[in-house]
């Protein structure tokens, strides 16, 4: 399958450098424009035994030439560019095209989609909707009782993408596609804690269907509950091969989809490796297309990934990002800007700190390249340290791994079990930041050393996320698996109330 529709179909051989440039390592049709969805016919068994057969050419009631058939299936989602789908031989890495149908056209290519919500600051009385058309006229977002705001519209260009002079992106040229309008409105007047409906879109090319959302709660109040993850990427809702495919990212939004029906869940948090688009542009549409059970109907906030700022204060909680692919030394902007961002939370407002990135500090699993970057290590903890960061995310490593309460590679202090065999860690008496890795949104999962340090606490290779409920003296937070929504691991921080 290839958008848009007048996309060369030629052999490409050399275009597999695209693929392992972005470390994709899956076999895919060597065509010199990317293939959005491929298939073998192999997966419809009639055709390999020719259970489908037509006459073509018939002579004295004869048949002379028969056709075997045979049929796939694709997931397509309107991502605005016509479709054409190409029926080759010889395998992937030399096809042979033998036909291709007419162009198919979505019936709306305008149609306003994938909006998702991200929260602006702490008092939670206003939103930003984000989405995407074909349209680059202003639409609008209508909401609560009869209230209304307009869009700003911008796009992007190939000339816009970043790349290297040795070994192109494939957004300037194999993996581009059309981005259409990104839309962003924002909503206000709304009120902490409260339900609200909106829809976006116009009278000219459409609208939404009207949507159900939640505004988080403001700094300073008593309690919050969000759901954390990161590298979760998608994955195809058929047998299609694609660019880097993440088997888990269904099971997983589809669990986490299950917890904001509950309506308990005021935001989420993705703390890098968003989509894993790496350059293939369409590939960002199917990853709006599945988050948006989530991102539609609670703040969806994102950190940067090594594959791709501020988070305010809301409730009981305090989260500061970093960003581990910028300079995070010790005269760098974001250090200065780290440093400031922790040194002015007012603990009696938020009692609780969080400190977020991507690249872990602490991981016990080894590969060829290190995960941890001891300079960063070096660099930003004693700052984790002298501000009392009580807990500490980071993805990149696709697994899920607790600490004890660390620094310096020593355990500066251990949970107890309480009444219940929960572990807790009593910040009473502060000693160390716990560090949390959750890189289990959906990438293929990372195994664990058979010798785990002395710091490594709980540890399990599972597709999942975690969930957070916070109160103003008591962190509670469960790893969840999204297979079976067993609660793998669970662990208090408490605290007396600040003064």
């Amino acid at each position: 399958m290839i958008s848009p529709s007048n996309s060369s179909v030629k052999g490409c051989l050399l275009n597999s450098v695209y693929y392992i440039q972005t470390g994709d390592l899956s076999n895919l049709p060597l065509l010199c424009h990317y293939p959005v969805k491929a298939q073998y016919m192999s997966e419809d068994p009639s055709y390999l035994t020719c259970g489908k057969k037509e006459c073509r050419k018939r002579l004295a009631g004869k048949c002379l030439v028969e056709t075997c058939g045979g049929a796939v299936t694709f997931h397509v989602i309107n991502f605005r560019t016509d479709v054409e789908f190409v029926f080759f031989a010889g395998g992937f890495d030399t096809p042979c095209v033998l036909g291709r149908s007419d162009p198919v056209p979505f019936a709306n290519p305008s149609m306003p989609l994938n909006g998702h919500l991200s929260s602006l600051d702490s008092t939670a009385t206003s939103m930003r909707l984000t989405w995407v058309s074909g349209d680059n006229n202003p639409q609008q977002v209508q909401y609560g009782e009869g209230k209304t705001a307009t869009s700003q519209v911008t796009t992007f260009t190939q000339a816009d993408m970043c790349s290297s002079s040795l070994l192109p992106s494939p957004a300037k040229d194999f993996g581009w596609h059309d981005p259409g309008y990104i839309h962003s409105a924002v909503m206000t007047g709304l009120q902490p804690s409260q339900t609200y409906y909106y829809r976006y879109g116009s009278d000219l090319v459409g609208w939404s269907s009207r949507i159900e959302f939640k505004t988080p709660p403001a700094a300073g109040s008593e309690e919050l509950h969000f759901l954390i993850y990161g590298d979760m990427g998608k994955a195809p809702l058929d047998p299609s091969v694609e660019h880097y495919i993440q088997p888990g990212s269904i099971s997983v939004v589809a669990a986490m989809a299950k917890e904001i029906g509950a309506g308990s869940v005021d935001s989420i948090f993705h703390i890098g490796d968003i989509s894993y688009a790496t350059g293939f542009l369409v590939e960002w549409d199917y990853f709006l297309h599945l988050i948006t059970p989530l991102a539609s109907h609670v703040s969806y906030m994102t950190a940067i990934g090594n594959h791709e700022r501020d988070y305010v204060d809301s409730g009981s909680v305090y989260i500061t990002p970093d960003s581990g692919e910028h300079d995070w030394t010790s005269n760098s902007e974001q250090y200065q800007w780290i440093q400031n961002d922790l040194s002015s939370v007012d603990r009696t407002r938020t009692p609780w700190l969080i400190f977020a990135g991507h690249r872990p500090m602490y991981s016990s699993y080894s590969s060829i390249l290190p995960n941890v970057d001891a300079k960063f290590v070096k660099s930003v903890e004693p700052l984790l340290l002298t501000y009392e960061v009580d807990l500490v995310f980071f993805g990149h490593v696709h697994n899920y791994e607790r600490t004890c309460a660390v620094y310096g590679g020593e355990c500066k202090g251990m949970p107890k079990k309480d009444k219940n065999g929960v572990d807790t860690y009593d910040n009473s008496n502060y000693t160390a930041p716990v560090h949390v890795v959750v890189g289990t949104g959906g990438f293929v999962l990372d195994s664990f050393s058979h010798n785990p340090k002395s710091w490594s606490l709980s540890r399990f290779s599972e597709f999942g996320y975690a969930t957070v409920r916070a109160t103003r003296n008591d962190l509670l937070l469960e790893f969840l698996s999204s297979n079976t929504s067993e609660v793998l691991d669970r662990f208090h921080i408490v605290k007396p109330e600040a003064k």
